[in-house]
């Protein structure tokens, strides 16, 4: 019995949830989920594995009470409740809100978002097992593109734990997304756009994978072109 509370317990630190965005070295939230819808995982910290489930959107268990300002071009990361030890990528999105529609309320369901931040393993890690940020308490930083035309929007981001992915719905993804009012953009025309679900496969080569045979040239990170291309690092 001991055994397995020390075994649980181990589990559990290994996960992990991002309950406070930071904009520009700056916390946009003075406590947990203010601008950062609360995930269903706030307590057990487990990921989402079935990237066909309305929980890879969001993982929402509720809207959060206030928005984020966030300029066009500023630098964003996340707060982790624990080290982000696992590894694999963390990916960026962005979902305008609809004209008529809050930033409080709406879902980020359909063809919405658009991916502006990925990343690949490390070149002269040990095959795909180490990536920019890995063990820290954060997500990896991620630039919101100059040219994002101004509006509300949610934010979403994502990191791959792929330590278990060489099996079906091995790879878990701990997610949340934000609300956020992004001002001093420009006239890009971002995209292409994707719905959650339904950008992802579980047989994705991103998702079901081997670490040990990717390396920072060779991983294919799920989902779509980052915009612009230049949101990319290793």
């Amino acid at each position: 019995m001991k055994f397995l509370i020390l075994l649980l317990a181990a589990t559990a630190q290994a996960h992990y949830t991002f309950p406070r965005l930071v904009v520009n070295g700056q916390p946009a939230e003075d406590k947990d989920w203010q601008v950062t819808r609360m995930t269903k995982n706030a307590q057990s910290k487990t990921g989402v594995t079935n990237v066909a489930s309305p929980d890879i959107r969001c993982y929402q268990a509720q809207t959060a009470p206030s928005v984020a300002t966030v300029p066009a071009g500023a630098t964003i990361h996340y707060i982790a409740s624990q080290q982000v030890n696992h590894p694999g990528p963390t990916q960026y999105y962005l979902a305008k809100v609809p004209e008529g529609q809050s930033v409080k309320t709406w879902d980020g369901a359909g063809a919405v978002w658009f991916k502006f931040h990925t990343e690949m393993p490390l070149a002269g890690g040990s095959g795909g097992q180490s990536w920019p940020a890995q063990n820290l308490y954060q997500t990896a930083n991620a630039t919101i593109p100059a040219a994002t035309p101004s509006g509300d929007y949610l934010l979403r981001v994502e990191q791959i734990a792929l330590h278990l992915a060489q099996t079906a719905d091995g790879a878990q993804f701990y997610l949340a997304c934000s609300q956020v009012t992004i001002t001093g953009g420009g006239d890009g025309t971002p995209g292409p756009l994707v719905a959650f679900p339904g950008a992802y496969k579980a047989t994705d080569p991103g998702i079901l994978v081997n670490l040990g045979k990717v390396s920072s040239t060779t991983y294919v990170p799920p989902g779509p072109a980052v915009w612009p291309a230049s949101g990319v690092t290793s």
